[in-house]
């Protein structure tokens, strides 16, 4: 049995059924799942793709990590004091949590709400403001607010990126931000303005 694979099996945590999933549908443990990832890391390494072999162990080894960092992370919020919504409403509000609820089609709430969760993680030192938000492609536009700053680019492009990081973490469904000064609404269509056609009374 390789390192990656002991690892896996003596922590990987007891998981539920997906959302989705049927009644029947197995539920995995620690045990199988353990022998599942040890018979994929053996592929390689009966090949002599010692090369491969690395990649797979390294890849959970990384998985491991991200998923044993919110587990802590779950814990740690619960053991400690939460606000007035309580330990779901803590839970909810941590990005990290966030996105393990999210790549499992876990997270109870939609698109909207997670935006302004991320809105709100970052808002105290980048204020932003949802513009529109299009579904169908992913776009979200962003109205920046006035954080008091100096107003040097290089702070608005720092906030920009603040508040872009805290969208992908709690909403990866948006793929692509554009954002809009505050107060900047579309311009309005320019009058064409022209001489006056000649009256009766002047026509020659």
């Amino acid at each position: 049995m390789s390192a990656g694979a002991t690892t896996v099996q003596a922590a990987a945590p007891q998981a539920g059924a997906p959302r989705g999933a049927s009644a029947s549908a197995a539920v995995p443990n620690a045990e199988a799942t353990g022998r599942r990832i040890e018979e994929v890391l053996d592929r390689p390494a009966q090949r002599d793709d010692r090369e491969a072999s690395a990649a797979a162990e390294e890849l959970v080894r990384v998985l491991m990590d991200f998923y044993g960092a919110g587990l802590a992370r779950i814990m740690h919020l619960l053991g400690s004091g939460t606000d007035d919504g309580g330990p779901r409403s803590a839970l909810l509000g941590d990005d990290l949590v966030t996105s393990l609820l999210v790549l499992h089609d876990l997270h109870p709430e939609d698109t909207a709400a997670r935006i302004g969760r991320a809105l709100d993680s970052v808002r105290r030192q980048h204020p932003a403001e949802v513009a529109e938000f299009d579904g169908d492609t992913g776009t979200l536009r962003l109205r920046s607010g006035d954080s008091g700053g100096c107003g040097c680019p290089s702070t608005g492009q720092q906030a920009q990126q603040a508040v872009e990081a805290a969208v992908s973490c709690f909403a990866p469904e948006v793929t692509s931000m554009q954002w809009e000064a505050a107060g900047e609404r579309p311009e309005p269509a320019l009058l064409q303005i022209s001489r006056r056609p000649p009256t009766a009374a002047t026509a020659s």
